[in-house]
C-alpha cells in the first residue's frame, strides 16, 4: 500500500486527483528577474557585427511559440535600466517576435568582462567570423591593456590561434571583406600574409576564389609568387655590388637549375680595357 501511494505521487498532482491541473513548472533560479524589453539597452562591447536575419527570423518564431527559454545576462545601467552584456542574437529575435519582458541575470561586470563575457559567448556559439574574432582581440589588447597570453587564457584559446587570429587585420580591406562574407576562409586569409605587398595579397585572393582553391595549394601558390620577390631583392643588391666593383652595369641572368649569366656592360674599347684590368684579365700599363 505504501509503495502504491509513492508511486502515485511520483506521477503528480493528475494521479491523485482526476482532472486536476497539472502545476506549472518551477521557475528555474536563473530566470526568477525580468525586465521590461525596452529598458535592456544594446551592449557597446558586442564583438559580432553580422547577424544572420534568416535566422533570426526563426529564432524570433520560435520564441513567439515556446517563449525565451534562457534569460539574458545584464548589467545594471541605472534609473530601471539594463545594459546587455551576453544574448545580443536572442534579444533582437525578442524584439521581433513583440515580447513586453524578457528573463534576466543580472551581473556585477565592468567594462573589461563585459567584453570578455561577450566574446566568450559568441566563441562558444560559433558566431563570430574571423575579421569579427580578431578585431574583438585586439578590443580586450588596446582597450584593456591584455596581452596576447591573458587573452588566450580568459577565451579558452591557446596562445597561438589568438596571435593568429589578430594577424589577420594586418591584411587590406578588400581582402578582410572577403574573409566576412565567406568567400576566403581564415587559413586561406592567413597564407596571403607571406605575400611582400598588399597588391600581391589581392591578385593571389582574386586568383584564389576565381580557382576555388584549398588552403593547402593556396599556400603552394604563395610560395611560388613570393620567392620570385625575395630572389628580385637578393639579385638586385648583387647587381649593385658589382656595378660598384667594375665601375659599369651588370646584369645577373638566374636558370631553374641554378646556373646562369653576368653581363657586363661596356661603353668603350678603353672602358672594356679598364674591365678587363680590374678582372685580372689584362695587366695595367
Amino acid at each position: 500500500m505504501m509503495e502504491a501511494r509513492r508511486r502515485g505521487l511520483g506521477r503528480g498532482l493528475g494521479a491523485l486527483i482526476p482532472g486536476a491541473p497539472e502545476p506549472p513548472p518551477q521557475t528555474p533560479p536563473e530566470a526568477e528577474n525580468w525586465a521590461p524589453i525596452a529598458a535592456i539597452v544594446p551592449n557597446p562591447f558586442q564583438p559580432r557585427a553580422v547577424f544572420d536575419d534568416p535566422g533570426l527570423d526563426e529564432l524570433s518564431a520560435s520564441i513567439r511559440d515556446k517563449g525565451l527559454l534562457q534569460p539574458l545576462v545584464v548589467r545594471r545601467a541605472g534609473e530601471g535600466r539594463y545594459q546587455l552584456i551576453a544574448g545580443e542574437r536572442r534579444l533582437r529575435a525578442a524584439q521581433r517576435a513583440g515580447l513586453d519582458r524578457v528573463p534576466i541575470v543580472i551581473r556585477d561586470a565592468g567594462d573589461s568582462e563585459a567584453l570578455e563575457l561577450a566574446l566568450v559567448e559568441n566563441l562558444q556559439r560559433e558566431n563570430l567570423n574571423p575579421v569579427e574574432e580578431a578585431r574583438a582581440y585586439q578590443r580586450l589588447a588596446d582597450e584593456f591593456g591584455l596581452a596576447q597570453e591573458e587573452i588566450a587564457q580568459r577565451v579558452g584559446k591557446s596562445r597561438s590561434a589568438v596571435t593568429n587570429s589578430m594577424r589577420l587585420l594586418q591584411l587590406p580591406p578588400d581582402i578582410l571583406a572577403q574573409l566576412v562574407s565567406g568567400a576566403l576562409s581564415a587559413g586561406h586569409a592567413r597564407s596571403l600574409l607571406a605575400l611582400p605587398s598588399t597588391h600581391a595579397q589581392a591578385a593571389v585572393a582574386r586568383d584564389v576564389i576565381a580557382r576555388r582553391l584549398s588552403v593547402r595549394d593556396t599556400e603552394t601558390l604563395v610560395r611560388a609568387r613570393a620567392q620570385p620577390a625575395h630572389d628580385d631583392v637578393e639579385q638586385r643588391a648583387v647587381e649593385a655590388e658589382l656595378a660598384r666593383a667594375l665601375g659599369t652595369r651588370v646584369h645577373l641572368r638566374h636558370n631553374k637549375d641554378g646556373s646562369g649569366r653576368i653581363m657586363i656592360e661596356y661603353y668603350s674599347l678603353d672602358e672594356l680595357d679598364g674591365l678587363l684590368t680590374r678582372l685580372g684579365a689584362r695587366k695595367s700599363a
